[in-house]
């Protein structure tokens, strides 16, 4: 705001300056100009002889009508002959045989004029006016500029202050918003101040806000999710171990080497978890379901042989390879043979087939499914769905889909996932484009 009103004075006395010289000599020019018009036009009617007796009676008259200046006849000695004005006059003296001259006398503008004549200057006319009148004139001009110029300065400060809260308002609440960004509040929304740079950092702002609200609900949600997904190992570990410890005549040979062997498991499962959480980890590559479904089979074979069920696998011969991240894809069959080992009855088949350009896998068992009340693909009571949200985002990630195809009984969850060859073909169509 200051720096606006400094301009603004700095720049009214900058041109302020000039402009008032100016207006000074040109109300003098002015004068002047009266003067002359005055002076030669009376000198125009003077006769030669400058006597008192000589002067016709049309110049006195000439003389006496001239009320705005002080008109008087001199001959060349400067002495008064007719009209007003001082006894004797020193510019008349001095410029009466030359043209037209003006100067300053006592407090008086004067004008001298001669009075031609056919051999030589016989006298001359002085026309006068105070010189205060010329001020006074001046005076008034250069108020009535002052007066502009501190109107022009008021309204610059009016401005300036206007400008000041316009810009400040955004301000604040974007400092308010970043603030209440920063303890956490992701519920930043943008307003309209009128200002393009103040409305352009408030959407960013709010963009920001909407950005880390979803990465944090994104976090919290993988979280649970993958306590979910560990929290089934660790339990059949630990069950093993309680067995081993329990059962009269329990070989702890075994019980060790299955215990070793499912810390294994728990160690695959967090390397994929943690290379999926990790845009990286979601780079698809051609995957051959045959041995993606017999590496499943072999994991779950035991556990499910433990619970007197049985795993299958059946597949259409000649499948084509489909496009997928490898760990998300062992992270989706964990999660649903992991529910079919807790919740289902009977044998856990895995199926795969090729439909439309896609790869269909199908995980399905032979219990009564889902308890009536539970939404499809979510967490239910007892542990039902445990995992599923997180294999349906995993799904999604990995550029396929995971639905529920048949509810119950014998449930059967399909994962859809195109094909290493369509995706091939579909990218060099775009690239041809």
């Amino acid at each position: 705001m200051l720096s606006i009103v400094a301009v603004t004075v700095l720049a009214v006395v900058v041109f302020a300056l000039p402009l008032g010289i100016a207006v000074q000599r040109l109300y003098r020019a002015e004068a002047v100009s009266a003067l002359q018009e005055d002076a030669t036009r009376v000198a125009a009617s003077v006769p030669d002889t400058l006597t008192g007796d000589s002067l016709s009676a049309s110049g006195k008259r000439l003389l006496a009508t001239v009320a705005s200046t002080s008109i008087g006849v001199y001959d060349m000695p400067g002495h008064r002959i007719a009209g007003a004005g001082p006894a004797r006059s020193g510019l008349a003296e001095r410029f009466g045989a030359a043209q037209v001259r003006s100067g300053i006398e006592g407090s008086d503008l004067v004008v001298i004029a001669p009075i031609p004549s056919d051999q030589h200057t016989v006298g001359s006319v002085r026309a006068a006016e105070p010189f205060s009148v010329v001020t006074m004139r001046v005076y008034r001009a250069w108020a009535t500029m002052a007066v502009l110029a501190a109107a022009a300065i008021a309204i610059a400060a009016v401005i300036a202050w206007r400008q000041a809260v316009r810009l400040a308002a955004p301000l604040e609440r974007l400092t308010r918003d970043a603030r209440a960004l920063g303890d956490g509040d992701f519920t930043v929304r943008s307003g309209r101040f009128g200002v393009r740079e103040a409305d352009a950092a408030s959407q960013a702002l709010q963009d920001t806000a909407a950005h880390l609200g979803r990465l944090l609900a994104r976090e919290r949600s993988f979280t649970s999710d993958v306590s979910h997904q560990l929290r089934t190992p660790l339990t059949a570990l630990r069950v093993g171990l309680e067995s081993a410890i329990t059962r009269p005549g329990a070989d702890p040979v075994a019980a060790l080497r299955d215990a070793l062997d499912r810390s294994e498991h728990l160690s695959a499962i967090v390397a994929d978890l943690d290379s999926l959480r990790s845009q990286p980890g979601f780079a698809p590559t051609p995957v051959d379901a045959a041995a993606l479904l017999a590496e499943a089979g072999a994991r779950w074979e035991q556990p499910l042989m433990t619970r007197d069920r049985r795993l299958a696998i059946a597949m259409e011969p000649d499948l084509s390879r489909f496009l997928a991240p490898p760990a998300a894809i062992r992270q989706i069959l964990d999660v649903l043979i992991s529910n079919a080992l807790w919740h289902g009855e009977g044998t856990v088949t895995l199926s795969a087939r090729e439909d439309a350009g896609r790869i269909a896998i199908e995980v399905s068992d032979e219990g009564p499914g889902l308890p009536a009340g539970v939404p499809e693909l979510a967490d239910g009571p007892d542990g039902h769905g445990r995992g599923l949200p997180l294999a349906r985002s995993l799904a999604g990630a990995a550029g396929g889909s995971l639905e529920l195809r048949h509810a119950s009984p014998a449930p059967v969850f399909s994962l859809s996932l195109p094909t290493a060859g369509d995706v091939t073909q579909s990218a060099g169509r775009s690239s041809k484009r």
